[in-house]
Protein backbone atom coordinates (compact mmCIF):
# COMPACT_ATOMS: atom_id res chain seq x y z
CA UNK A 1 0.00 0.00 0.00
CA UNK A 2 1.24 3.35 -0.57
CA UNK A 3 0.71 6.42 0.25
CA UNK A 4 0.31 9.29 -2.00
CA UNK A 5 1.47 12.65 -0.77
CA UNK A 6 2.22 16.01 -2.17
CA UNK A 7 5.41 15.84 -2.78
CA UNK A 8 5.18 12.90 -5.57
CA UNK A 9 5.33 14.23 -8.81
CA UNK A 10 2.39 14.94 -11.10
CA UNK A 11 3.15 12.26 -13.03
CA UNK A 12 1.97 9.53 -10.50
CA UNK A 13 -1.08 10.83 -10.64
CA UNK A 14 -1.78 10.83 -14.24
CA UNK A 15 -4.90 9.04 -15.07
CA UNK A 16 -5.46 7.04 -18.47
CA UNK A 17 -9.10 8.04 -18.98
CA UNK A 18 -10.03 10.04 -22.06
CA UNK A 19 -11.40 13.10 -21.40
CA UNK A 20 -14.77 12.24 -22.57
CA UNK A 21 -15.01 9.42 -20.16
CA UNK A 22 -13.82 12.11 -17.40
CA UNK A 23 -16.45 15.11 -18.97
CA UNK A 24 -19.37 12.29 -18.12
CA UNK A 25 -18.29 11.55 -14.93
CA UNK A 26 -17.82 15.47 -13.92
CA UNK A 27 -21.06 16.41 -15.83
CA UNK A 28 -23.21 13.20 -13.67
CA UNK A 29 -21.67 15.03 -10.11
CA UNK A 30 -23.12 18.34 -11.13
CA UNK A 31 -26.25 17.03 -12.24
CA UNK A 32 -26.51 15.29 -8.58
CA UNK A 33 -25.51 18.59 -7.09
CA UNK A 34 -27.78 20.56 -9.02
CA UNK A 35 -30.23 19.73 -11.98
CA UNK A 36 -30.39 23.68 -12.43
CA UNK A 37 -26.66 24.19 -12.50
CA UNK A 38 -26.59 21.14 -14.95
CA UNK A 39 -28.97 22.72 -17.58
CA UNK A 40 -26.62 26.15 -17.20
CA UNK A 41 -23.45 24.38 -17.84
CA UNK A 42 -24.43 23.07 -20.87
CA UNK A 43 -26.26 26.39 -22.12
CA UNK A 44 -23.10 28.15 -21.42
CA UNK A 45 -21.21 25.54 -23.29
CA UNK A 46 -23.37 26.30 -26.11
CA UNK A 47 -23.28 29.85 -25.94
CA UNK A 48 -19.01 29.31 -26.01
CA UNK A 49 -19.14 27.19 -28.90
CA UNK A 50 -20.79 29.80 -30.87
CA UNK A 51 -19.00 32.71 -29.55
CA UNK A 52 -15.36 30.64 -30.36
CA UNK A 53 -16.70 29.95 -33.66
CA UNK A 54 -17.29 32.88 -34.51
CA UNK A 55 -14.57 33.94 -33.45
CA UNK A 56 -12.48 31.89 -36.04
CA UNK A 57 -10.93 29.85 -33.41
CA UNK A 58 -8.92 27.21 -34.35
CA UNK A 59 -11.21 23.90 -33.61
CA UNK A 60 -9.05 22.15 -31.28
CA UNK A 61 -9.39 25.75 -29.35
CA UNK A 62 -12.88 25.75 -29.41
CA UNK A 63 -13.12 22.29 -27.69
CA UNK A 64 -11.45 22.95 -25.42
CA UNK A 65 -13.20 25.30 -25.10
CA UNK A 66 -16.45 23.48 -24.81
CA UNK A 67 -14.92 21.32 -22.49
CA UNK A 68 -14.26 23.74 -19.82
CA UNK A 69 -18.07 25.34 -20.24
CA UNK A 70 -19.43 22.66 -19.74
CA UNK A 71 -17.04 21.86 -16.45
CA UNK A 72 -16.63 25.91 -15.14
CA UNK A 73 -19.08 25.22 -12.16
CA UNK A 74 -17.55 22.21 -10.92
CA UNK A 75 -16.49 23.95 -7.97
CA UNK A 76 -19.83 24.68 -7.05
CA UNK A 77 -20.04 21.08 -5.93
CA UNK A 78 -18.28 21.92 -2.65
CA UNK A 79 -20.29 25.13 -2.05
CA UNK A 80 -23.60 24.46 0.85
CA UNK A 81 -26.90 24.09 -1.37
CA UNK A 82 -27.96 26.62 1.37
CA UNK A 83 -25.47 29.11 -0.46
CA UNK A 84 -26.52 28.37 -3.73
CA UNK A 85 -30.50 28.71 -3.02
CA UNK A 86 -29.49 32.26 -1.08
CA UNK A 87 -27.85 33.82 -4.56
CA UNK A 88 -27.32 36.94 -4.86
CA UNK A 89 -28.25 37.46 -1.17
CA UNK A 90 -25.33 36.74 0.60
CA UNK A 91 -23.56 37.52 3.59
CA UNK A 92 -19.66 38.39 3.33
CA UNK A 93 -18.61 34.73 4.84
CA UNK A 94 -20.71 32.89 1.99
CA UNK A 95 -19.76 35.36 -0.65
CA UNK A 96 -16.23 34.68 -0.07
CA UNK A 97 -17.28 30.61 0.06
CA UNK A 98 -18.74 30.89 -2.86
CA UNK A 99 -15.99 33.12 -4.70
CA UNK A 100 -14.06 30.27 -4.11
CA UNK A 101 -15.80 27.80 -6.79
CA UNK A 102 -13.07 28.75 -9.33
CA UNK A 103 -10.12 27.81 -7.09
CA UNK A 104 -12.33 24.62 -6.02
CA UNK A 105 -13.28 23.34 -9.44
CA UNK A 106 -9.61 23.78 -10.82
CA UNK A 107 -8.16 22.36 -8.27
CA UNK A 108 -10.04 19.46 -8.73
CA UNK A 109 -8.65 19.04 -12.16
CA UNK A 110 -5.16 19.53 -10.84
CA UNK A 111 -3.95 16.01 -11.35
CA UNK A 112 -6.16 14.52 -14.13
CA UNK A 113 -3.74 14.61 -17.48
CA UNK A 114 -6.50 15.33 -19.88
CA UNK A 115 -8.02 18.28 -18.14
CA UNK A 116 -4.80 20.52 -17.52
CA UNK A 117 -5.53 22.90 -20.28
CA UNK A 118 -8.73 23.73 -19.21
CA UNK A 119 -7.54 24.69 -15.63
CA UNK A 120 -6.99 28.17 -16.45
CA UNK A 121 -10.64 28.59 -18.54
CA UNK A 122 -12.24 27.69 -15.13
CA UNK A 123 -9.99 29.33 -12.34
CA UNK A 124 -10.44 32.86 -14.16
CA UNK A 125 -14.16 32.82 -15.50
CA UNK A 126 -14.78 35.35 -12.96
CA UNK A 127 -12.29 37.67 -13.46
CA UNK A 128 -13.12 40.90 -15.22
CA UNK A 129 -11.78 42.95 -18.04
CA UNK A 130 -11.12 45.73 -15.91
CA UNK A 131 -9.88 44.03 -12.98
CA UNK A 132 -12.08 43.83 -9.97
CA UNK A 133 -12.89 40.47 -10.73
CA UNK A 134 -11.62 37.06 -9.31
CA UNK A 135 -9.72 35.36 -7.60
CA UNK A 136 -6.57 36.72 -8.81
CA UNK A 137 -8.27 40.18 -10.21
CA UNK A 138 -6.29 39.69 -13.98
CA UNK A 139 -7.39 42.49 -16.00
CA UNK A 140 -7.79 42.72 -19.86
CA UNK A 141 -5.65 40.16 -22.31
CA UNK A 142 -3.70 38.92 -19.03
CA UNK A 143 -7.43 36.86 -18.53
CA UNK A 144 -7.21 33.92 -21.00
CA UNK A 145 -9.27 33.91 -24.15
CA UNK A 146 -11.49 30.99 -23.27
CA UNK A 147 -11.94 32.05 -19.69
CA UNK A 148 -13.01 35.47 -21.13
CA UNK A 149 -15.40 33.70 -24.20
CA UNK A 150 -16.67 31.54 -20.60
CA UNK A 151 -17.34 35.07 -18.55
CA UNK A 152 -19.36 36.67 -21.23
CA UNK A 153 -21.83 33.35 -21.97
CA UNK A 154 -21.86 32.84 -18.25
CA UNK A 155 -23.44 36.21 -17.34
CA UNK A 156 -25.66 35.95 -20.35
CA UNK A 157 -27.32 32.93 -18.64
CA UNK A 158 -27.33 33.30 -15.54
CA UNK A 159 -28.40 37.12 -15.73
CA UNK A 160 -29.69 38.04 -18.76
CA UNK A 161 -32.25 34.82 -20.19
CA UNK A 162 -31.56 32.03 -17.45
CA UNK A 163 -32.00 29.34 -19.53
CA UNK A 164 -33.75 27.77 -16.11
CA UNK A 165 -36.49 30.61 -16.07
CA UNK A 166 -39.77 31.00 -17.91
CA UNK A 167 -39.06 34.39 -18.47
CA UNK A 168 -37.11 35.85 -21.80
CA UNK A 169 -36.19 39.39 -22.99
CA UNK A 170 -36.14 40.66 -26.21
CA UNK A 171 -32.52 40.24 -28.32
CA UNK A 172 -32.72 44.22 -28.05
CA UNK A 173 -32.69 44.25 -23.84
CA UNK A 174 -30.14 41.71 -23.83
CA UNK A 175 -27.99 43.40 -26.42
CA UNK A 176 -28.02 46.89 -24.03
CA UNK A 177 -27.42 44.59 -21.32
CA UNK A 178 -24.34 43.26 -22.39
CA UNK A 179 -23.19 46.29 -24.20
CA UNK A 180 -23.12 47.86 -20.69
CA UNK A 181 -20.71 45.65 -19.32
CA UNK A 182 -18.68 45.68 -22.36
CA UNK A 183 -14.99 46.91 -21.63
CA UNK A 184 -15.62 47.49 -18.08
CA UNK A 185 -16.46 43.56 -17.17
CA UNK A 186 -16.43 41.85 -20.12
CA UNK A 187 -14.09 41.73 -22.88
CA UNK A 188 -15.78 43.87 -26.01
CA UNK A 189 -14.24 41.97 -28.39
CA UNK A 190 -15.75 38.76 -27.05
CA UNK A 191 -18.87 40.86 -26.72
CA UNK A 192 -19.32 41.74 -30.08
CA UNK A 193 -18.78 38.19 -31.32
CA UNK A 194 -21.50 36.90 -28.64
CA UNK A 195 -23.60 39.27 -30.14
CA UNK A 196 -23.25 38.52 -33.75
CA UNK A 197 -23.65 34.90 -32.45
CA UNK A 198 -27.22 35.69 -31.51
CA UNK A 199 -28.14 36.31 -34.82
Amino acid sequence: MYMLTLMHPPEIYANTETLGVMMTNLMHLIELKSTNLYLHSHQVANYAVSVAAKMRLPREEIERIRCAAMLHDLGQITVPSAILAKMPYLSTRELSVYKNHCNAGSNMLENIACCQELIPYIRYHHERWDGKGYPKRLKGVNIPLGARIIAVADHYDRFINPCTQNWAKTKEEAVRELLSLSGMALDPEVVRAFIDALG
